[in-house]
């Protein structure tokens, strides 16, 4: 037989298979050099040879074998029959004689017994608390009674639970025993050498409470909680706790007491004790190689180290969420979040942020200047600042009241036919010039391209695509004044009651997004045809299927001539639809050059949720071809039911309104559906511009090129690693934050707020406030998704809840029953295709993706415009009935759409002309 005991030195992290994660562990620091109590392991072989001995594995193995998707709830019937199985077995006699002998090495102090499984304490998962511990043990059947229940403690419910979450065979386990010197300790805590709240590596949080350190670890006394920053060892914060109870040794065991008076609002930790722990957590953060979870333990004046492990789950490092939002010139100028902003709804990159405000303020002037006249916008009027990151439109107060002043002679243009129309002038020149840009960027190697060259075209690409971008903003005013002309002349003069809702006669149509829908469930229908490749698409994950796709390789059950197939077909959807875009920031990346969220789309049309899905006989998701045709015949029904009724005077005024308003519609989601065709030419470039900063050693990876300054990229090479990993940190912060739509804040100017496409950030209390933009109601899981990174997680019958959405987003409508965003009216891509798909929207709320939590039930009423949150409202917080709608913020949005499209028709007509 092996050996069976193993002292501390003997040990070390690579020893897992032997001494558990916990005992591997406590090696390493010993053979470290750090203050570790005296101990010795039990290895994995004892606990085998007892498992052998009494004849229980088989039994063991059979109660732990429940299915893959069981309640935590099922396993603790198994667990309660395996434990005792393992109590009514005796410890082998030779088992038991080594342990005594290893005891005595350690003299005559109490000793703590621990669990060590050989799934615990890992990188990937700590597995803290699943089996136990047991302190202040003291003589020889105690001690063998300890070791005894270790070992059976592998079989908690917990434990169980936590491991088939894991995907770990139950058969591959087995658990070490660690005996170690107990620590008398007056404190004890806990210690992370990373602040596991922002993720900052440079703080290190320390709970400390009077006693032993075993009540911490398991949450049952309150703590002190000191951050030090290193390396200065300052305290940068402490909470200092009313400690009632504490952790002391008894003869036999431990138990919890009341804590003395004197030192229940005193510190258990000064400054410098505090800091001198800190400095120990680094030692330690260094040795492994990563940050830690260290448990403590002080005796005196003499620190000792316990356990560390390594953190799990540490977020990426964020600064602190900004919260002033003042600008540098509030008497002069007012700040806006509207228009293209819309499609901005995190901070920028700042290498988008540089950029854009140019190529933003280049083409505002131009548009100004040379339609209104060269007085009317002068050199610092009109720019796109950021303000804690976020994009602000940016007017000055005087140039502002000039523009509005001579934008009334603008507004006959919006409803011009033939030519000079707006969706000619889109069809005509904006979208052809634009993509002739592209191509001819695309036609140009790479490689032959020098860094200003690079630079250059990136910023006549990004000019490109503001440019089309102000052209799309020209169709917006007229789709709103067509709905809204056609609405309230259907509801006023011709609605009876039972009537379908104006929206009836709108859906149906075809559209970009939709035929990118359509053209991914065509996929989806070929790749059932292949029974190899769809199993191999469904239980593959999307980046591994994704790696692949960019390789020669063939997947295993897949034949050569079925992958080659599909890669061609998959490759002519990303051709034709993989850029649009998730979020206009380039540092985004777009499907062309990511495709794992399409993929994670194309599951669900594969049948990966058949149990749920609404078109479950048929292995995929909804039929977005039957989806359209009802939605189309329902449209038909409605107009021919309505026309027959009608007077003629009626009806030839609801034909004529009725056909301006179904004719711009899909024009509308067409044209910002190729918004993004310069992004992944774009992307291509800046990643270029990455590999050879890269091996100029400016940045550690490409994709750091999005967080320089454009300085930075055309300047000398110098490293920028330490920069770019503070500008990430600055932006998770600023992430955190809703930033209000109107600058100054407390001034006049913030009536117009109403007229943006988010409502206030300041929204308390359980019901949340937006723009009902698709009628219905649904009670569902929220399912918050912050980007493409997340899709995998939508399941059918979830809420959408996202900051914004854009025609990139269409395809998770198929699985979604409502939709709620932050930022978004009446006109936005979440309402026209959530009225197409006939869920319940409620958009523009400011605060949704940061008020509710992921998987909690939601209450959305599109006509109400409320989302309530379940889990928050007691019984009088109900939303308000349909019937009593609060103030629509529908009027004043579309007279904002109208607006910001001025300017663009304008600078369309004019660049069509110089052609």
């Amino acid at each position: 037989m092996e050996r069976i005991i193993r002292s501390f030195d003997e040990l070390g992290r690579d020893d897992v298979d032997v001494a558990g994660g916990k005992g591997a562990n406590l090696g390493e620091l010993t053979r470290a050099g750090l203050p570790v109590p005296p101990g010795f392991v039990l290895t994995t072989t004892a606990y085998r040879e007892f498992v052998a001995s009494s004849g229980i594995g088989d039994q063991v193995l059979g109660l732990a074998a429940l299915p893959a998707d069981a309640e935590p709830g099922a396993y603790e019937e198994p667990s309660a029959r395996i434990r005792e199985l393992f109590r009514s077995a005796a410890v082998p006699d030779a088992v038991a004689k080594e342990v005594l002998d290893a005891r005595l090495l350690l003299g005559d102090a109490p000793v703590a017994v621990r669990s060590s499984a050989t799934a615990e304490d890992l990188e990937g998962a700590s597995f803290a608390g699943q089996q136990d511990t047991y302190l202040n043990v003291s003589g020889t059947d105690a001690l063998l009674a300890a070791v005894r229940d270790c070992w059976a403690s592998l079989w908690t419910a917990r434990a169980m639970a936590y491991r088939a979450r894991q995907g770990i065979d139950p058969s591959m386990v087995a658990l070490a025993v660690v005996v170690q010197r107990m620590v008398d300790a007056d404190a004890a805590g806990v210690m992370f050498t990373a602040n596991p709240t922002n993720g900052r590596r440079n703080e290190t949080v320390v709970s400390a409470a009077w006693g032993l350190g075993e009540s911490v670890v398991s949450g049952s006394v309150t703590t002190d909680d000191v951050i030090v920053e290193l390396p200065s060892g300052r305290v940068r914060s402490r909470t200092t706790a009313e400690k009632a109870v504490m952790t002391v040794a008894t003869e036999q065991g431990t138990e919890e007491r009341a804590v003395p008076a004197g030192q229940r609002a005193r510190q258990v930790l000064d400054d410098d004790g505090a800091a001198a722990l800190a400095r120990l957590g680094a030692r330690i953060q260094d040795h492994f190689g990563a940050p830690q979870d260290v448990e403590w333990a002080r005796a005196g004046s003499e620190v000792w180290i316990v356990q560390a492990r390594p953190i799990t789950a540490l977020p990426e490092p964020e600064a602190d969420a900004p919260t002033d939002w003042s600008v540098p010139d509030p008497k002069i100028a007012y700040y806006m979040r509207a228009s293209i902003v819309e499609q901005l709804p995190d901070p920028l990159s700042p290498l988008f942020a540089d950029l854009v405000d140019s190529s933003v303020t280049r083409s505002l002037q131009a548009l100004f200047r040379e339609f209104l006249g060269a007085d009317v916008v002068r050199d610092g009027d009109i720019s796109m600042p950021t303000v804690n990151g976020y994009a602000y439109y940016r007017y000055t107060r005087a140039g502002l009241t000039r523009i509005m002043l001579r934008s009334p002679a603008v507004l006959k243009l919006l409803t011009a036919s033939g030519n000079k129309g707006a969706q000619a002038r889109w069809r005509m020149y904006s979208h052809p010039r634009y993509q002739r840009v592209v191509e001819r960027w695309a036609a140009r190697p790479l490689d032959g391209l020098t860094v200003p060259e690079l630079m250059a075209g990136v910023g006549e690409l990004l000019d490109a695509g503001t440019e089309y971008y102000t052209a799309v903003q020209t169709i917006i005013p007229i789709a709103a004044g067509s709905e809204v002309t056609f609405t309230q002349f259907y509801e006023r003069l011709v609605r009876r009651a039972g009537d379908p809702p104006a929206a009836t006669f709108l859906l149906g149509f075809d559209s970009a997004p939709i035929q990118a829908e359509k053209s991914l469930y065509d996929l989806g229908t070929w790749v059932r045809e292949h029974p190899g490749l769809a199993e191999y698409l469904r239980t593959t994950a999307s980046p591994d299927v994704v790696g692949l796709f960019g390789g020669d390789g063939t997947p295993p059950g897949v034949d050569a001539a079925t992958w080659q197939d599909w890669r061609g077909r998959f490759r002519a959807h990303l051709d034709r639809y993989g850029h649009t875009v998730y979020n206009l920031d380039f540092h985004n990346a777009v499907p062309a050059d990511d495709p794992a969220p399409l993929l994670d789309t194309l599951r669900f049309y594969l049948g990966r949720f058949d149990s749920s899905s609404a078109d479950a006989s048929s292995g995929g998701g909804p039929d977005p071809y039957e989806r359209q045709r009802r939605t189309s015949a329902r449209r038909e029904e409605a107009t021919a039911a309505v026309l027959a009724r009608l007077d003629a005077p009626r009806r030839a005024t609801f034909t004529r309104l009725l056909r301006w308003a179904q004719g711009i519609a899909p024009v509308r989601e067409d044209a910002l559906a190729d918004i993004g065709l310069a992004w992944p030419q774009l992307r291509r470039m800046l990643r270029e511009l990455g590999e050879r900063l890269v091996a100029a050693g400016t940045i550690d990876r490409a994709d750091d090129v999005f967080w320089l300054r454009r300085e930075e990229v055309l300047g000398e090479a110098r490293p920028l690693g330490e920069a770019v990993e503070e500008r990430k940190a600055l932006w998770r912060g600023q992430r955190r934050v809703t930033p209000p739509q109107i600058l100054p804040q407390g001034t006049s100017w913030e009536r117009w707020e109403s007229m943006m496409p988010a409502a206030s950030a300041d929204q308390a209390g359980p019901v949340l406030r937006g723009t009902g933009a698709s009628t219905g109601q649904v009670t569902a899981t929220a399912r918050v998704l912050g980007g493409p990174e997340d899709f995998s997680r939508m399941r059918p019958g979830d809420v959408l809840v996202a900051s914004i959405t854009t025609p990139a987003w269409t395809s998770l409508f198929a699985m979604a029953s409502g939709v709620v965003t932050d930022v978004g009216g009446p006109l936005s891509h979440s309402s026209i295709v959530a009225r197409e798909y006939g869920i319940p929207a409620v958009l523009g709320t400011g605060v949704a993706t940061r008020r509710i939590a992921d998987g909690s039930q939601i209450r959305v009423d599109g006509d109400a415009g409320t989302v309530t949150l379940l889990d928050e409202a007691g019984d009088d917080d109900a939303a308000p009935p349909t019937g009593d709608r609060p103030a629509s913020r529908r009027g004043p949005a579309l007279a904002a759409a109208a607006l910001t499209g001025v300017a663009a028709l304008v600078l369309a007509r004019r660049r069509r002309r110089r052609r």
